[in-house]
């Protein structure tokens, strides 16, 4: 898959069964500006993971879309996806960087600690993600997360910045101001009632990417 910039609408999946409906939402999306998908699952079964990942990367290919798997460096190599992306319980950057080697994206979760943003950076992440910003209805913080930190890893880190916690068009909007990237989005998309018209209000947000943006893979 060729390099591809990272900016717009970070879309992550939600704990759906219904793969019919996964993809159907999904592609809504992709069809009206996603810029990458992240495949997250927690509750799937192991076959529901490998069946959800797999039809949603040859959907993603259609698109020249990168797919992202959460967490599982394994499914992420069976399938020859794109990359991962890692947590605070998860592998460190430096383990998945080490295990899929110098192509693959590998996002870090940094939450509101600007220090774990740096070592992310010094260990091979791809992109940073800080959040949560605001309460979420898919998942639980048990902090906020101060929106000075976006300016100050802008300054400071030069990776792709991805925001994440009850995004929204108008929540987002003054984070990218601040220089993100990304913003990545669950509910606002897939809980819409036309996951379409909610990603393309979200993805009106970023500019062009350009070759020189600070976003390119």
């Amino acid at each position: 898959m060729k390099a591809h910039p990272m900016q717009g609408l970070y879309l992550v999946t939600p704990d759906w069964t219904d793969t019919a409906r996964l993809l159907a939402a999904t592609a809504a999306a992709l069809q009206n500006g996603a810029a990458l998908v992240q495949y997250r699952n927690k509750t799937a079964s192991a076959d529901l993971r490998l069946a959800q990942a797999t039809a949603l990367l040859a959907l993603c290919r259609g698109y020249q879309c990168p797919l992202i798997i959460n967490d599982h460096m394994d499914l992420c190599q069976r399938l020859d996806a794109d990359g991962v992306h890692v947590g605070g319980r998860d592998a460190s950057v430096a383990e998945a960087r080490q295990q899929l080697g110098p192509h693959k994206i590998v996002g870090a979760s940094s939450y509101g600690d600007l220090q774990r943003a740096r070592d992310a950076h010094a260990q091979g992440a791809s992109y940073l993600a800080f959040g949560g910003f605001y309460p979420s209805t898919k998942k639980h913080y048990d902090f906020r997360t101060d929106p000075a930190i976006v300016s100050a890893a802008a300054n400071s880190i030069p990776l792709p910045l991805v925001v994440i916690g009850g995004m929204t068009r108008e929540r987002a909007a003054p984070l990218i101001e601040r220089g993100a990237h990304m913003a990545a989005a669950i509910s606002a998309i897939y809980d819409a009632a036309d996951p379409g018209a909610a990603a393309a209000e979200m993805a009106a947000l970023f500019p062009v990417p350009t070759p020189n943006n600070n976003g390119a893979l």
